[in-house]
């Protein structure tokens, strides 16, 4: 039922994170103001989907 997704950082310090998304509740794009302790400062943090394997 869940989707594991990467929030990635679009001040493009390449920091990501992983987390689970609800497929049902949660439809299209997730967008997230996060910490990005490499830029140093709250950005927003885009959903890229997890490759397997």
């Amino acid at each position: 039922m869940r989707d594991v997704i990467q929030l990635v950082s679009a001040a493009g310090t390449g920091f990501a994170s992983v987390i689970t998304k609800n497929k049902r509740t949660r439809q299209g794009k997730l967008e997230i103001k996060k910490y990005d302790p490499i830029a140093r400062k709250h950005v927003v943090f885009v959903e890229k989907k997890v490759s397997k394997g």
